[in-house]
């Protein structure tokens, strides 16, 4: 069949080198895509994602049989929903099913209605009332912008008095636009955080590998928010009895909670956990795959993901089997210079093939594009380097000898993603 895929960052790129190792995949339209779907034997289209019509006219005339959504903003703005009420197939949830990571004061109130444990938050619409009650604190808080703000919404203040700044940013001067009307005060958890996905067919939960996300910009986890610096799986602080504890105690919770609410929820939940010493807890649920854990997470499946996600669209998930290669994947992301604050596009970049030659390494584009019949740069984070190994150190090892086979000017990584597995952070 042929399959339309919604995306064009380093996730987007991961999902469709999978979808393309189908024997049952023919052809697969990437819109807007990137280079390295196209390199891989993807086709680049341009479609406005959010003309609805335009999306299911393309899916229809070129017999595409399953739409899949790989971003937040158009599931947000209900293109699930389009396409499944024009009768395709589709993998993502519908709005409402999306409102689980576009509004996170629907999320938090929703957790705490049926106690999956969670921190403790207040939720403001009113500038002046989180500052008193932030200034009244006498510990730590992380303030979240509601809505969808690209990963970046997040500012964890060790000092109370660090949020009133953050507050005001996201408040008044509104650096993440309307996401920021609506904001959570939440309490400040530490621990190790861990993301467990599972596939859900508003029935059905598949839970699937664990990975550990980095999302600050700094090694040792320091400096500004990012959508992601790097990734691994597995985790070692889940194992088997863990991840059972997790789908118990969170993952059918939610979904059942969900099902009450509005209906099925369908395609990937993503749950966003740090370990504290009173368990687990969850940070915040997604409606899709993260980026970069899907990069890892992808060259770990050894099962057909385009089965997988039909199975999703069409229920039955009890009766598709999922299997994953034993063998440890680490993502590194290399960035563009000055990320996640201003940069500079179109620096020319070389080494991928290279980087590609070294045995169990895919390099994965995420912010690239072509000018002038040379690969450049085009986002703030550029590439996501992943690599499997005969264990978490044979993969990092093999992951940052990688990158040092690429170059553009101003590239920019972390060389700790994976540390904390090795027990060196």
């Amino acid at each position: 069949m042929n399959v339309l895929l919604i995306g064009s960052g380093g996730r987007e790129h991961a999902l469709a080198w999978k979808l393309m190792q189908s024997d049952d995949c023919d052809t697969l339209y990437a819109s807007p895509g990137n280079p390295g779907i196209e390199a891989d034997g993807g086709q680049c289209v341009s479609i406005d994602v959010t003309d609805h019509d335009a999306v299911v006219t393309f899916a229809k005339t070129n017999n595409c049989e399953l739409v899949v959504i790989g971003p937040e903003d158009p599931l947000a703005d209900g293109l699930g929903d389009a396409v499944g009420e024009a009768g395709l197939l589709c993998f993502g949830p519908g709005a409402k099913g999306a409102r689980i990571e576009s509004d996170k004061a629907y999320a938090k109130e929703l957790m705490q209605h049926v106690s999956i444990p969670t921190a403790e938050a207040r939720i403001f619409t009113d500038l002046e009332a989180a500052k008193t009650y932030v200034l009244s604190r006498d510990h730590g808080v992380a303030v979240k912008a509601a809505g969808l703000a690209k990963g970046k919404g997040v500012t964890v203040c060790p000092e109370p008095y660090q949020a009133v700044k953050v507050l005001e940013d996201m408040m008044n001067a509104r650096i993440f636009g309307e996401a920021g009307e609506t904001v959570l005060v939440e309490q400040m958890l530490t621990g190790q955080e861990a993301t467990v996905l599972a596939l859900v067919d508003g029935r059905n939960i598949y839970p699937m590998e664990p990975l550990q996300d980095h999302k600050p910009i700094g090694e040792g986890d320091t400096g500004a928010n990012t959508g992601g610096m790097g990734a691994y799986s597995p985790v070692p602080i889940i194992d088997g009895q863990m991840m059972s504890h997790i789908e118990e105690e969170i993952l059918v919770p939610i979904v059942d909670a969900m099902r009450r609410d509005f209906g099925r929820y369908e395609g990937v939940l993503y749950a966003g956990l740090m370990f504290t010493p009173a368990g687990p807890k969850v940070i915040e649920f997604n409606c899709r795959f993260g980026d970069p854990e899907c990069q890892p997470l992808m060259m770990r499946l050894k099962s057909d993901l385009l089965k997988l996600m039909l199975a999703t669209a069409e229920h039955n998930l009890d009766d598709v089997e999922m299997e994953f290669d034993a063998r440890p994947a680490v993502c590194v992301v290399m960035s563009s210079g000055g990320y996640p604050g201003p940069y500079e596009k179109g620096k020319e970049i070389t080494g991928i093939e290279s980087a590609d030659a070294i045995e169990g390494v895919k390099v994965f584009h995420a912010g690239t594009a072509m000018k002038n019949g040379k690969l450049v740069t085009n986002g703030g984070r550029v590439l996501g380097v992943t690599a499997l190994g005969e264990s978490i150190a044979d993969a990092q090892e093999r992951a940052y000898g990688a990158v040092t086979e690429v170059q553009w000017d101003g590239a920019y990584w972390r060389n700790d993603i994976a540390d904390k597995a090795l027990g060196e952070s």
